[in-house]
Formats: structure tokens, sequence, C-alpha cells
């Protein structure tokens, strides 16, 4: 597989095979990964590749905390605070299009409560990555981890296997670190669903539309 098609072919999965993923195979996707690009080469990243028990014990905490509506309190703010167009547009249309492919009505508010729920076992995927940063660094690591995060989606494809990137599993950080042993002062980035595709499932069916390079680029010469 080359880069564009790659580029092209990775989407968020929300159902995976129950299979578990070969342990070399994450090692070796990890690997590659580990050849992002990061200012002055400090590679910030650390990842925690949760599985089995741990994972099972960690996502009933997370979605029991969701399901109780315990306050949520992520160590930075994903989200901006006021939305606009076309961010807003684009965030509700993203919505519209899982909810359709699920034929969840909008009234049906209990369908839409359990499918969110669904982000705090990783979509029940058998690897549930987690992805931390030491308290010392600062916001340019961000976008370290951020190419580093493109890197493992990308190589997990040429693996055969498909991945879902989770900002809300970052939003309860502090059962998140007890339970892995992280300290309570890092930053939790977010999360990644991996595993095999279910390519049989309705939800991996619809794909978010891209806006043309006009949209968002100015060109000057």
């Amino acid at each position: 597989m080359n880069i564009e098609d790659a580029l092209r072919q990775r989407k968020s999965v929300r159902a995976f095979h129950s299979r578990p993923v070969e342990p070399e195979k994450i090692k070796a996707i990890l690997a590659a990964a580990s050849h992002s690009p990061s200012g002055a080469n400090m590679q910030p990243w650390l990842v925690a590749v949760v599985t089995g028990e741990t994972k099972k014990r960690l996502q009933s905490k997370i979605e029991n905390s969701f399901r109780n509506n315990d306050q949520k309190n992520a160590d930075y703010k994903y989200y901006p605070t006021t939305w606009k167009n076309p961010y807003k547009r684009r965030r509700v249309h993203c919505g519209r299009q899982m909810y359709n492919a699920l034929d969840i009505q909008r009234h049906n508010k209990q369908q839409r409560f359990d499918q969110w729920a669904a982000n705090y076992r990783s979509f029940d995927a058998p690897v549930m990555m987690l992805f931390f940063l030491d308290a010392t660094m600062e916001a340019g690591s961000f976008l370290d981890c951020g190419m580093f995060l493109q890197s493992i989606m990308l190589s997990a494809l040429e693996h055969g296997l498909a991945t879902c990137p989770q900002a809300s599993l970052s939003e309860y950080p502090k059962i998140i670190k007890e339970t892995l042993g992280y300290p309570q002062d890092s930053t939790l980035l977010c999360g990644m669903a991996l595993g095999y595709e279910d390519t049989s499932a309705t939800i991996n069916s619809y794909r978010t539309p891209r806006e043309e390079v006009e949209s968002f680029t100015r060109f000057y010469s």
C-alpha cells in the first residue's frame, strides 16, 4: 500500500471483531511510528497498550463514571468553548452521518446515550491504546504526538488493522492514571481503539467528506 492510498483509506472504525491483536503486530506498529518527527528529537509520547482483563476493568470504571454522570475533568480542552461555522456545521454533519447509519432517531436519547457509551469501551476493540505526556512537556509536544498518532494509524493499515482515535478517553484522566499507575500530573492526551474491523457492521459503512484543497489553502507566488 502506498502512502497516498493509506491516507485515503484510513477511517475511524467503531465496530471490531473480538479476535485478539498479535502482540508482535502492536510492537511493529509502534516501532514504525517511533520514526515520527518531534522537536529536538524529544520523542515525548508515552503509550499504554491495554488489553485483556485490565482493559475490561478499566473500561468498566470509565463507562460507569459516564453513565453516572460523573464530572469530566480532562487535562486540556480538546474542543472550542464556542462553536462557529464551518466547524460547527462539520461537527453536526459528522454526528448525523453516524446516527443515520445506525438508524438512531434524534428523539431516541437512550439509544444515543448507549452508543456514546461505547466510546469508553473503545468500541469493544480488543486493544485500547492511551497516550500521555510527561508533566514537563509544553504545547509543542501535542504536535509531535499528533504526527505519532497518524503514523500509528497508517502503520496499522499495513498490518491489516483498523483504528479509531478517541478524544473521549481523555475525559476521565484520574481513573485511568490511578488504574495504570501514571503520575496524576502527567497529561492524558487521548486514546485509540485498535483491532480487526467488522466490515459487516453498519456503523463502519459511511465515510465523512473532506474539504477541497482550495477551501483551506492560500497559495502565494
